[in-house]
């Protein structure tokens, strides 16, 4: 993992100073390994390993030392009967117990003998693991998808940016010839003054094009985890019907597989509840070591003690809080089952729906590409028509403005095939 990292790395700081072609694939692996939310949703599953290795080790047994020093300024006292000192009954002393200066010493050993909680925890954990790991999963489809629509949002913006700059190069052409039949006194000022309002239309276009072109580069550089000061060139996808449906065999209900963990999770903690009827036993032992001194008669003692124990705690009633317990997960359980036939139907509609959609878009980006070829054929004969001067301005301005709609149908219809396969692949758990 970490000489991975470090290739990426490095890949990315020579990207700083020179730009390199990037691939769909390139882009996916980059985030897969520098993207910062990726990278958080694997940490949870590594805390998550580590709170199970901790959780693991209340099993084992526990040893603790303490060490306490007590200097009593008043050595306190006790009422005792005065017959217990040889007085007459029904009198009273008041006798002091201890030294003033007290230093004791404890080492307690304590084992788990038997805790079901102990059991039912560890079996709890286990489970969110998988729930962790299918979360970490679903973040990243769900990254790797918007790498993916970005990426084709820039393959779009750019093949439209050559689009309009093509054509306001074409336009500048038709005005300077319109000009020159201008000075030579053959048409109006107002008909290059047209051609000219079509230029400053363009002109906008692609200043706005160019401002979103900026935007995708700066979004695509955040989710890839590169620096904002890199430049990237992404290698050119071409508007035609290739598919990105590499493999479309394997599927991945990742929403379902979260909530059949989830419905795991539900039935670990009946039993955890079911468990928590049964007792606990731990055993136990201390031995511990009192100093005293009173230095004012020179008297030092040490006094030794030790002790083994078994504990057993055992609720025998609680006032019914378990029993409202499995009410609540048996309701728990028969929402998850619904959440199960719900998410189902919807997943699977969602799929279908998306191979439609796939189908549609396919023949509407074809459509599109024949309406643009005919659509540029058009153009031209109404462009060559015009410089003979057997048409007016306005048939060419119209020849262009459908040309410029076909160049948008076209992108447009792309964007709508790489959408509908992306959402395909997203709703079967399989952007690679």
């Amino acid at each position: 993992m970490k000489l991975k990292l470090i290739a990426i790395l490095v890949f990315a700081g020579s990207l700083s100073s020179k730009a390199q072609n990037l691939d769909l694939e390139t882009c996916l692996k980059m985030a897969d390994t520098a993207n910062l939310t990726i990278r958080n949703s694997r940490l949870d599953i590594a805390i998550n390993n580590r709170e199970r290795k901790a959780y693991e080790s209340a099993r084992l047994p526990k040893l603790a030392i303490s060490g306490d020093y007590k200097y009593n300024a008043i050595i306190p006292g006790q009422v005792v009967p005065g017959e217990f000192f040889g007085g007459p009954a029904g009198t009273f002393s008041t006798v002091q117990f201890g030294v003033p200066f007290n230093l004791s010493t404890t080492a307690q050993f304590t084992q788990i003998l038997f805790n079901p909680q102990v059991n039912y925890g560890l079996a709890a954990l286990k489970i969110n693991g998988e729930l962790t790991k299918i979360q970490q999963q679903m973040v990243e489809q769900n990254i790797k998808h918007q790498v993916a629509e970005t990426f084709f949002n820039l393959q779009a913006i750019t093949k439209q940016l050559s689009f309009v700059t093509a054509n306001i190069a074409n336009m500048d052409k038709l005005i300077k010839n319109m000009q020159l039949m201008v000075d030579q006194e053959l048409v109006i000022q107002t008909e290059a003054d047209k051609l000219q309002i079509n230029r400053l239309s363009l002109l906008n276009s692609r200043q706005s094009l160019q401002a979103t072109q900026e935007q995708l580069e700066s979004l695509l550089k955040i989710l890839m985890g590169m620096d904002s000061e890199a430049k990237i060139r992404l290698e050119s996808d071409e508007l035609v019907e290739k598919s990105i449906l590499v493999d479309k065999q394997t599927v991945v209900y990742q929403e379902l597989e979260l909530l059949g963990a989830q419905k795991k999770m539900n039935e670990e903690e009946r039993k955890g509840t079911n468990m928590a009827y049964l007792p606990s036993l731990s055993f136990y032992a201390a031995y511990n070591y009192n100093y005293n001194m009173k230095p004012a008669d020179d008297y030092r003692v040490g006094i030794e003690g030790a002790f083994i124990g078994l504990k057993l705690d055992w609720t025998l009633f609680d006032g019914m809080e378990k029993f409202h317990k499995q009410k609540v997960n048996a309701l728990e359980a028969e929402k998850i089952d619904n959440q199960q036939t719900t998410v189902t139907q919807q997943l699977e509609m969602q799929t279908n729906n998306a191979k439609k959609q796939i189908e549609v878009s396919s023949g509407a980006l074809a459509i599109s590409q024949e309406q643009l070829r005919l659509s540029d054929r058009v153009y031209k004969q109404t462009q060559l028509k015009f410089e003979q001067g057997t048409i007016s301005s306005n048939d060419l301005i119209l020849a262009d403005n459908n040309l410029q709609q076909s160049q948008t149908n076209v992108v447009a219809a792309y964007i709508q095939l790489r959408q509908a396969e992306l959402t395909y692949l997203r709703s079967i758990g399989n952007i690679k």
